[in-house]
């Protein structure tokens, strides 16, 4: 197993795509520290399969947009593990709404938790990646965050400066042999997605030159595969998985 051994930490690993992240790095042998606030029951049926794939999981409850939340994480992590290698951030919400109706909460609640999240774990493991000299970091953004979306300007708007801080942490620390890359997800079938109404999935799919809706499984071959060591020599990239959605 390419990850035998490796520590990592995935945010928002619950549900959806995270939930399909973690169970993948655990499959190749990774061990695998997840974060919850609201979703116990589900994080700790996640922790049971990885335990039962001959890994170790570990759920914790953090609030991904509270800073001294993620250094908490960050520190039991390594605590309890003795390290960590790979962080995959990618807890996220909606708050749609257009502009001009879009509240001051719907704004900040997309941005603390969808950008400012990511920042909060990265400058927690960031310390140990530079000491180690090494450690794989992948950050889930979107392909509305490369193009937009109607009624997403929150949204977008974290999801295209998660781009912008995965390219300058590539980087910042490429020096420390720090991979930091992003993966684009199209339309996926995810528990939020099945909440967004008819119409909005329908025209999206219509846009999806595969013809049908990515499984979180889809995404998460990418992540693993960009935290093993045949990624070791990307950086910086933002990989759309999306089935030709953006084209």
């Amino acid at each position: 197993m390419e990850l035998e051994g490796k520590v990592a930490i995935v945010t928002g690993a619950s549900l959806g795509i995270g939930s399909a992240c973690a169970l993948d790095l655990a499959k190749n042998g990774a061990n695998v520290a997840i974060n919850f606030r609201k979703h116990d029951a589900e994080a700790n049926a996640i922790c049971e399969q990885i335990n039962a794939m001959g890994q170790r999981g570990l759920a914790i409850r953090a609030d991904v947009a509270n800073f001294q939340d993620a250094q908490n994480m960050v520190d039991t992590v390594v605590k309890e593990f003795g390290k960590i290698d790979i962080l995959v951030n990618n807890a996220g919400v909606n708050r749609d709404a257009v502009i001009w109706k879009m509240t001051e909460q719907q704004w900040d609640e997309a941005l603390d938790i969808n950008l400012k999240g990511y920042f909060n774990y990265i400058h927690a493991v960031a310390p140990l990646f530079k000491e180690q000299k090494g450690g794989k970091i992948v950050n889930v953004t979107s392909i509305n965050g490369m193009r937009g979306k109607f009624g997403q300007s929150n949204y977008s708007a974290a999801k295209a400066g998660i781009i912008g801080l995965t390219k300058t942490v590539a980087r910042e620390l490429a020096r420390s042999n720090v991979n930091c890359n992003a993966v684009a997800p199209g339309l996926i079938e995810t528990d939020m997605m099945k909440q967004a109404p008819e119409d909005v999935k329908q025209k999206a799919l219509a846009e999806i030159v595969l013809g049908r809706m990515g499984a979180p499984e889809e995404v998460a071959w990418v992540v693993t595969f960009l935290c093993t060591e045949k990624a070791r020599h990307i950086t910086g990239e933002v990989i759309k998985v999306d089935g030709g959605q953006y084209i």
